[in-house]
């Protein structure tokens, strides 16, 4: 059904009833970082076919910062949405997943062929796997669980995956005291790729909390990290991996701790008054 509206000469014209969809802009503003952070992830590729590893590398790190940005800023605009949860894991398994897996092929799993092909391969649907078992566990699992994740997390993943390749650029005859290496950096991301299907717990950056008056400490950190990125990225990028995988087993002994705690508690409620 349409109603009559008067037009500015006085002439009747039809008006449909239906209201037309609008959407605010700042709405917007947490899918447009996604898909800019998948953008840097797949253009890592393009500096790769160059030859161009530390912007394959620096893209990979945009990617990953982003990342960060898209959450907090949809929380931050009250803008999070179904379409963008599945955008950000489009963009996760894109950056994360495919992205380094045909960096380290280009760069040196080329030369093992079947094998570095294998792990390629290997990587990039362990990445695909890990993001899908994320967001169902995601609405599942009891809030206590939700400052960890289940496997190393994709950005992470990635980060772990590219670490031959940042050694080297700080290193480059390091390889050749190993022989023949490729096979060895196939073995490494595919040992990536099980801890971001396995069942490891890993500690969760967007769920810490941490004290008020530490505040003014962690920026002055931040700042630190910052700082030693910009003069000295590849060690830094080193010690963030080597410390990442030093915190795996803090995380676990603390996941054990909660679970046992909870457990006990829930085996409280259950007795009989």
């Amino acid at each position: 059904m349409s109603v009559l509206k008067m037009d500015k000469d006085g002439k009747d014209e039809p008006q449909s009833g239906k209201r037309k969809r609008t959407i605010v802009f700042h709405r917007m503003v947490p899918n447009l970082i996604t898909l800019t952070a998948m953008a840097a992830g797949l253009t890592s590729i393009q500096f790769a076919i160059n030859m161009q590893w530390e912007k394959a590398i620096f893209a990979i790190l945009i990617a990953l910062l982003l990342d960060a940005m898209d959450g907090a800023m949809a929380r931050l605009l009250n803008a999070a949405s179904e379409f963008g949860s599945y955008l950000d894991t489009l963009s996760d398994f894109l950056a994360f997943g495919v992205s380094p897996s045909i960096i380290l092929y280009i760069w040196l799993l080329n030369e093992s062929g079947r094998v570095g092909w294998v792990a390629m391969l290997f990587y990039t649907s362990a990445t695909a796997l890990r993001l899908c078992r994320f967001n169902v566990e995601q609405k599942i699992l009891p809030d206590w669980h939700k400052g960890f994740f289940s496997g190393v997390p994709s950005p992470a993943g990635a980060g772990l995956a590219l670490l031959p390749l940042i050694i080297w650029l700080q290193y480059p005859d390091f390889f050749r005291g190993w022989g023949h290496a490729s096979p060895l950096v196939g073995m490494w991301i595919i040992a990536v790729g099980c801890m971001m299907v396995s069942r490891v717990p890993t500690f969760s950056i967007k769920t810490i909390s941490l004290p008020a008056k530490l505040g003014m400490t962690v920026m002055a950190c931040a700042a630190l990290l910052l700082a030693a990125l910009a003069s000295a990225p590849w060690p830094t990028l080193t010690i963030i991996a080597v410390a990442y995988m030093a915190s795996i087993p803090v995380a676990v002994i603390h996941f054990r701790k909660l679970k046992k705690d909870h457990q006990e508690l829930e085996d409280l409620e259950d007795l009989p008054l």
